[in-house]
């Protein structure tokens, strides 16, 4: 068997390591669209599996390693398209104009290796017009300490962003802290804890509509 098989056959319900698909979900619902920088695996640790699948999102993904390939072929069940490039290679507001996006975009998933590739891709999509309501970045705090939360945070508030959730950690890691999510200014919500938004929304990891 598989180990992509084997997974899908577990009883466990491992998508998103910390709940970003239940933010994204809870903030705007069905029917969303989202891009995505780093898509790796089509379902394990995937921010956007249930809101594509269960959520009927629509979205675009872009991943550089192709070994995933064969991943994505072989998960029927995920029909939202792939980019199989560098990130750093495409023009996202042509991109997105081209499949008839709108230039407001709920949900930007921001994570390549390392925090210093995420942040600077996170640089020229902002930086090419698109807005977000939601983005989720991954800066490693735990391995790369605070510089690239720090930039982030900078970067993102000069452009209208505003902090939701803070110290997200991986699954129960509580020490391992390694995303900030952000939510445009114009989105009515205050921050809030992440393990009080986890334990009020996200409880045992469990995506739920």
């Amino acid at each position: 068997m598989s180990f992509f098989n084997l997974f899908r056959s577990s009883q466990h319900d491992y998508y998103s390591q910390s709940g970003q698909d239940q933010f994204a979900y809870n903030l705007i619902g069905i029917n969303g669209c989202y891009l995505e920088i780093g898509a790796h695996h089509p379902i394990i640790n995937s921010n956007t599996y249930k809101l594509e699948k269960e959520c009927n999102w629509k979205g675009i993904s872009v991943e550089f390693d192709k070994s995933f390939i064969q991943d994505w072929k072989d998960c029927t069940e995920r029909k939202n398209e792939v980019i199989w490039d560098d990130a750093f290679n495409i023009d996202y507001e042509s991109l997105l104009s081209e499949k008839n996006f709108p230039k407001k975009i709920n949900y930007l998933s921001c994570d390549i290796e390392p925090p210093k590739n995420t942040f600077n891709i996170l640089k020229k999509i902002i930086n090419s017009g698109l807005i977000f309501d939601f983005i989720s970045f991954e800066h490693d705090k735990y391995n790369e300490g605070k510089k690239y939360d720090d930039l982030s945070f900078d970067f993102l508030k000069s452009k209208n962003y505003k902090v939701a959730i803070k110290d997200v950690y991986s699954r129960d890691k509580k020490k391992k802290i390694y995303e900030t999510w952000y939510v445009h200014e114009k989105i009515n919500f205050s921050e809030i804890n992440y393990h009080l938004w986890k334990e009020t929304f996200y409880k045992n990891n469990k995506f739920k509509i």
